[in-house]
């Protein structure tokens, strides 16, 4: 058994043991999808972070800027750090006062229980996506690692992840959560100062970026309108997109008061930020030192094999697998939480909490299959993880941001975003073949909304009160 296997092997076993300890504290649903709402600091903090700055996040970031220099990565680490903090700022507090389990409670609240499952229904395939491209991304460095299969290492990293997922829930992820973030933040500052060491210092270092691959506008159309739309697409994808997840919903649900569910997500951007950078900058330099890859997101790797020792190299490549299984249960978390909170169990009426428990882990099986056999038969997957984020989404962003703040929407306005959001994607991405159709969808949703609309002045909810939600 080579070392490389041997590491990743060791990170699974850390999975699955943290698993099979926490389970012993879950007793009912609170337990098993938010974790008691128990999470302090540093778990909040840490399971924020690692739920978004996952294996994508080094690898795919550093293959951008090798690739396009800083014009490739706008949205990665800036646009996600522009989510935590729009999360942080103007809506973790009012989410988490309403004492909610998923987003799709929002709804339900604000709307109507049409409406919860509506979002319910526009959100899970987002989710599932992402988790099936994940799975297929550590079967296929499991089998590069080793003698098996792509299909059989792809089988044996969606058993491993459903295994423990089912085990311990959320506060078992953000456990894992927190040992992933540490040691991937501790070998991505060990190799940047490595490189550093190798060139001198950070100014001798930086120097070697070539100056035309910091222009960040880098566009060839010379449309000046055609340039903005495109570039407001780029920013509004990842950032109302993951406003409206799941994923991240739940870890500010999951946080033990406000004030953690807000500052928790505060200080998560700014490692998101400040960890973020670190990928870009190896894969500016990395253009200098390794001209002519031909698979660029290669270049995160090429770099820790040549500046890191053989042991570390094992450990940094086992912390980006690991944190590939964080992003796959969080994800299996998320379509679990709405499929049986939000639709089957409102359908089957009165329900015991053991037997929501027993539900909830057996979604998650389910779950589990479904994107293992999108792992191994889906083609594009890796494409479809955008779209299915951007499919539907949009609606749902301007149902929850003019639900919280203005007296405007009712479940009709709801609905009417929603659906309207989601056609408008699919005809002007797919039929009209616009490389702005998010813009065109939210546009279209906000008008459809406040048509629908009529201001409910004598509602008694404070959803809508911004000196409450302050």
């Amino acid at each position: 058994m080579n070392g490389l296997l041997l590491g990743i092997l060791v990170y699974v076993v850390l999975q699955l043991v943290i698993g099979f300890v926490v389970s012993r504290s879950v007793k009912n649903e609170n337990d098993y999808l938010l974790g008691g709402r128990s999470l302090g600091y540093p778990l909040a903090v840490f399971s924020i972070f690692a739920t978004w700055f996952g294996a994508e996040s080094c690898v795919g970031t550093a293959g951008a800027a090798y690739a396009e220099g800083l014009a490739g990565v706008r949205t990665d680490p800036f646009g996600y750090t522009l989510c935590l903090l729009v999360m942080g700022l103007f809506i973790a507090v009012p989410l988490y006062r309403l004492k909610l389990t998923t987003l799709a409670d929002y709804f339900r609240v604000r709307f109507s229980p049409r409406v919860e499952k509506l979002t319910a229904v526009f959100l899970i395939p987002g989710s599932l996506f992402w988790a099936a491209a994940q799975i297929k991304a550590f079967g296929l460095i499991l089998s590069s690692a080793s003698s098996l299969k792509v299909e059989t290492a792809i089988f044996l990293a969606a058993m491993v992840v459903i295994v423990y997922t089912v085990s311990g829930g959320l506060l078992a992820d953000a456990w894992t959560d927190l040992l992933q973030g540490t040691i991937l933040i501790i070998g991505l500052f060990f190799l940047i100062f490595s490189v550093f060491s190798y060139f001198g210092g950070i100014s001798p270092t930086l120097a070697q970026i070539e100056p035309s691959r910091l222009n960040w506008l880098d566009y060839a159309d010379d449309n000046i309108i055609h340039q903005g739309l495109v570039f407001l697409e780029t920013w509004l994808v990842p950032i109302t997109g993951s406003l409206v997840a799941q994923e991240l919903v739940s870890r500010v649900l999951a946080s033990r008061n406000q004030v953690i569910a807000r500052r928790a997500t505060l200080f998560a951007a700014l490692c998101y930020l400040l960890i973020g950078l670190i990928p870009l900058c190896l894969g500016l330099i990395g253009f200098t030192l390794f001209p002519g890859l031909t698979e660029e997101e290669q270049i995160l790797s090429v770099v820790a094999r040549k500046f890191l020792p053989p042991s570390l190299y094992i450990v940094f490549t086992g912390a980006l697998v690991s944190a590939i299984l964080s992003t796959v249960d969080s994800a299996l978390l998320a379509c679990s939480a709405l499929l049986s909170h939000n639709i089957i169990i409102p359908l089957w009426g009165n329900m015991r909490e053991r037997t929501k428990l027993y539900l909830q882990r057996v979604t998650v099986v389910c779950m589990g299959i479904i994107a293992f056999i999108l792992a191994i038969y889906g083609e594009g997957v890796y494409s479809l993880v955008e779209e299915a984020s951007a499919f539907g989404t949009s609606g749902i962003f301007v149902a929850m941001i003019l639900g919280l703040y203005s007296p405007l929407g009712n479940a009709l306005s709801a609905k009417a975003a929603i659906i309207t959001g989601a056609a408008t994607w699919l005809v002007s991405h797919y039929l009209l073949g616009l490389d702005f159709s998010y813009v065109v969808s939210v546009i279209c949703a906000l008008l459809a909304y406040v048509m629908a609309s009529k201001p409910n002045l004598s509602a008694k909810s404070p959803l809508y009160n911004t000196e409450t939600l302050s």
